[in-house]
């Protein structure tokens, strides 16, 4: 299996968490966007979705499915999201596409976070992906000079506005051996809106597409 069909398996696989007649939310990338080819290929129905970004929204919508307000809808059944990495602990680095504040924020307000990714993501220590920090353009210098501070290079995501108007600092050449704290000190910083760590709220269950057809789960 290529990446692609690795990303399809388990888009699939993950249909089987989507309760049906409820809202349900959805994130943001490749891998997400496969699972909302499968949802709209399948018999389930449901209510609708809460999208993590403008581009998943419009996804949704092109696909029949009705997007709704997260204020709207009180508390998800399920958050359904690719990551760019996952420790053994169902940590996740996400926020490659940009969207990790809004993708935080969905996943914080459901009830199961569903991870779907190919086996290249899962990873023994976070960090060898550049790890996305949003934050407002004034903060820009200053949260960029504190990440040194921490042992990390932050690099300004060229050309590119958050959904939220803000910049993106990726953060590279750091392993990252204590999710929860880092998450914890980049979130304490003046100027930063989130960082890209899901380890406050990790995932429960990881779906990983391998090489020879089958889905790998795992369970936190």
């Amino acid at each position: 299996m290529n990446t692609e069909d690795m990303k399809k398996a388990v888009a699939v696989a993950a249909l089987d968490w989507v309760q049906e007649n409820t809202i349900i939310g959805v994130g943001t990338g490749s891998t997400a966007n496969c699972f909302i080819d499968a949802l709209a290929d399948s018999n389930l129905q449901i209510e609708g979705a809460v999208a993590s970004s403008e581009s998943t929204a419009e996804r949704l919508k092109t696909a029949g499915f009705d997007v709704h307000d997260l204020n709207a809808t009180g508390p998800l059944s399920v958050y359904i999201d690719g990551a760019d990495e996952a420790d053994p602990n169902l940590h996740l680095i996400k926020g490659g596409g940009g969207a990790l504040t809004r993708e935080k924020i969905v996943a914080a307000a459901s009830e199961k976070f569903i991870c779907i990714a190919d086996a290249s993501k899962k990873v023994d220590v976070l960090g060898a992906f550049g790890l996305p920090v949003e934050v407002i353009p004034m903060a820009r210098s200053y949260v960029a000079r504190e990440i040194v501070k921490l042992g990390g290079d932050p690099e300004l995501r060229d050309q590119f506005r958050t959904d939220n108007g803000n910049l993106i600092l990726d953060i590279f050449n750091m392993q990252i051996t204590d999710p929860i704290a880092l998450e914890q000190q980049l979130n304490q910083l003046a100027g930063v809106v989130s960082c890209g760590l899901f380890a406050l709220r990790p995932a429960d269950v990881l779906l990983l597409g391998n090489a020879d057809n089958s889905v790998e789960k795992v369970v936190r």
